[in-house]
């Protein structure tokens, strides 16, 4: 019963937690059918909407940019129409700066705008030609005004830099405000600021420089009589010049870079000093950027028309230079003050302390010109050159710097007799040149070598050398242009190269010692390195010997031509071939006269006589040659012959006449024979066409005789055929010479 009733009480509480976990199944089978159905409404519809909304939402972010950017280009477009109109009203009132700064605002919402890609509006277009089109409007504006500001008066013949011209230049600046009127920006610096602004100043600042360079600072340069005058009125300044009558040819450094600093001040009062804001560069002022527009050129045309020409021409007067120098820096600093030269610019100072390397470059230059000026002068002007003749030559420099100059000059060209320590003396004429004439150019020319060499001993080393390869130079001038340029005189003229010759050797006798000298001469550079021009020696000789030698060709042709008219010296019996060979000896005594007179006092004796010599025996061989060719003289022809071979023997040594004064000539005309090569040969034909058998078998004296030294056997057979009919004396005659 107990048990029973326990399992009853068991039961009771059983059944409701059993019935609890029914219902429990129950609520989750329910909600388990719920999340089903949501799920499925999620997957067939929410989802639907959600995908349509996210559509929606991009279209509308879309739709907000465009409206966004149609915006800010409707804002920019306004922006635009703003700043044109304002600039418009600026522009009116005359408020420059103002009217340019709009424009420029315009300028820049249109850049924007025709930034945008994919928006290209037609609009744009039309927008950027009104935009050019107010942008000439207002520089035509700034340049009317600047126009009024700075006024040229300019000659009527504009490009014309002559002095008359130049003087009539007026510069007038309307640039300082009237004290009446109280504006708060000057005229002045409102259009050079507007034209900043634009981007135009740099080109209206490059005209005014160009006429500031043409009509005012280069006039001053160039001119020396010029002198600039400012003038101070109550609302204009007035640049303008002075001519003064007694001028110098040349201002120095000083006066120069006074007046064109006067220039500048009055620029600077009135209109350099204007500062402005750069667009990109901040503040400058007027003068820096006129100095970079003009200042190459300035300093150009300082340094070459100027600073050039007060190079001294004399290292004694490099010493006074210094003050170019002192007065160069002062200008520099000056213009460096004003603002128109930046700090680091030197190129003034930079030449005018190089002034040792530019005193050698132009002395250099004066040494070649003069040189040049004299090798082409005429050669015909000469001047007599004899043994103690020391040429006009300076003096080399004093004990002063160094007593063993002198002892030098004293070299063996003028010390008498030179002890060679054996018994055998030279002569005092050894190293002199014998006497004759040569031309005054060129002892001017070697003159001219011994200054500059001179000039070189008191020069810094680098100058020093400059100056000494500067005269090797000369002469090395004188080989390339003397021969090209007299070329034509000296085949022509015989004279002319009979100058020439001596010339040469002129020039070599000086080379031989021209170093020398002055190694001993300087402390410096000379006297450690090989100075010397004996190198160019053998040139000069070659030079002078190889014209005369051509000369001496073109005589010798001409002797040939005129005996080769002769007729062969054949039948002379007949009247018209005696005639012709008479005329043919007059002419080539002719020739050689007129030459003995030419060279007469110019050649040097020895080489006068040497050359007459050589001219006289090629006339005397050919006409042996000729006469020794005969196949039969007649007596006739013998005498003939004779008499003409006679006026050469007779006539021939009087063309010797070396010197002017006639009875010093006598002593040369009888050492012809020295000379003359074939003139026993030329004696001993004449004494065979007079000569009977014996009398030629004798003077052949077994080939021992006179005869025999002049003429070969075969040539005295040929002749004793000619002269001597066939007989036995004849042929006995034959025999004998052998």
């Amino acid at each position: 019963g107990e048990v029973c009733t326990m399992i009853n009480k068991k039961y009771v509480e059983f059944l409701p937690s059993m019935r609890g976990a029914e219902e429990l199944v129950t609520q989750v089978e329910g909600l388990a059918s719920n999340i089903d159905q949501l799920k499925a409404h999620i997957e067939n519809e929410v989802q639907r909407d959600l995908n349509v909304a996210g559509a929606e939402f991009t279209e509308l972010k879309q739709q907000l940019e465009r409206d966004t950017l149609v915006l800010s280009v409707l804002k920019k477009l306004q922006e635009f129409d703003t700043a044109v109109k304002e600039f418009h009203s600026a522009l009116l009132e005359e408020q420059y700066v103002a009217a340019a700064q709009q424009l420029e605002k315009a300028r820049s919402s249109l850049r924007t705008l025709e930034s945008r890609k994919g928006f290209e509006l037609k609009v744009l277009k039309a927008l950027g030609k009104e935009l050019v089109v107010q942008t000439q409007n207002i520089i035509y504006h700034l340049w009317q005004e600047w126009q009024k500001l700075i006024v040229w008066k300019l000659p009527p013949s504009k490009g014309s830099s002559s002095l008359e011209a130049v003087v009539l230049s007026e510069l007038h600046l309307h640039t300082v405000p009237a004290q009446d009127k109280d504006t708060a920006v000057p005229p002045v610096q409102a259009v050079l600021q507007a034209l900043a602004v634009l981007g135009e100043l740099h080109y209206k600042l490059k005209d005014f420089g160009h006429f500031l360079l043409q009509y005012i600072l280069k006039p001053l340069i160039l001119h020396p009589s010029l002198e600039p005058v400012s003038e101070e009125q109550p609302d204009v300044f007035i640049l303008r010049f002075r001519s003064q009558e007694l001028a110098l040819d040349e201002a120095s450094p000083m006066e120069v870079f006074d007046k064109i600093k006067l220039v500048f001040e009055v620029l600077q009062k009135c209109l350099l000093n204007v500062a402005l804001e750069q667009p990109g560069e901040g503040r400058v002022t007027l003068a820096e950027l006129l100095g970079e527009l003009i200042w190459e050129e300035l300093s150009d045309c300082l340094i070459h028309n100027c600073l050039v020409k007060s190079i001294p021409t004399n290292s004694s007067k490099l010493e006074q230079y210094k003050e170019v120098i002192k007065s160069t820096e002062e200008f520099e600093k000056a213009l460096k003050k004003m603002q128109f030269l930046k700090e680091d610019t030197t190129a003034l100072l930079k030449y005018a302390c190089n002034v040792n390397s530019h005193f050698a470059n132009k002395k250099c230059q004066d040494v070649i010109m003069a040189a040049r000026s004299l090798m082409t002068s005429e050669i015909h002007n000469t001047v007599k050159i004899t043994p103690d003749s020391s040429v006009a030559l300076p003096e080399l420099p004093d004990p002063g710097s160094g007593d063993h100059l002198k002892m030098h000059r004293a070299s063996p060209l003028h010390s008498g007799l030179v002890n060679l320590g054996s018994e055998s003396r030279l002569s005092p004429l050894t190293l002199s040149l014998p006497t004759c004439r040569i031309s005054s150019s060129v002892q001017q020319l070697v003159q001219l070598a011994y200054h500059t060499l001179l000039e070189a001993t008191a020069s810094t080393d680098l100058c020093c050398l400059q100056l000494f390869n500067c005269v090797r130079d000369v002469f090395q001038l004188f080989c390339e242009v003397v021969p090209t340029y007299h070329r034509e005189n000296l085949q022509k003229l015989p004279q002319l190269a009979a100058i020439h010759h001596n010339n040469c050797m002129y020039i070599a006798h000086h080379l031989l010692t021209l170093g020398h000298q002055f190694r001993y001469s300087s402390a410096g550079v000379l006297s450690s390195v090989a100075v010397t021009f004996v190198d160019l020696v053998p040139g000069f000789r070659r030079l002078g010997v190889e014209c005369f030698l051509a000369q001496m060709r073109v005589q010798k042709g001409e002797i040939l031509e005129r005996l080769s008219s002769a007729r062969n010296f054949s039948n002379m019996d007949d009247e018209e071939n005696y005639r012709a060979a008479n005329k043919a000896i007059k002419q080539v005594l002719h020739q050689l006269r007129r030459l003995g007179m030419v060279w007469q006092d110019v050649l040097p004796v020895n080489v006068y006589c040497k050359a007459m010599g050589t001219l006289l025996n090629t006339a005397l061989a050919e006409i042996v040659t000729r006469i020794v060719a005969l196949e039969d003289i007649s007596a006739e022809d013998a005498d003939r012959l004779y008499s003409l071979c006679r006026t050469m023997v007779e006539e021939g040594p009087q063309v010797f006449t070396p010197l002017l004064e006639e009875d010093k000539n006598k002593k040369y005309q009888e050492e012809v024979p020295v000379y003359v090569q074939n003139w026993m040969t030329f004696k001993e034909l004449m004494i065979i066409l007079q000569a009977n058998l014996q009398e030629i078998v004798d003077q052949w004296a077994d080939g021992k005789g006179p005869l025999a030294k002049e003429f070969s056997a075969a040539e005295v057979k040929s002749l004793i055929r000619a002269l001597f009919q066939n007989t036995e004396r004849r042929a006995a005659a034959l025999a004998k010479i052998k």
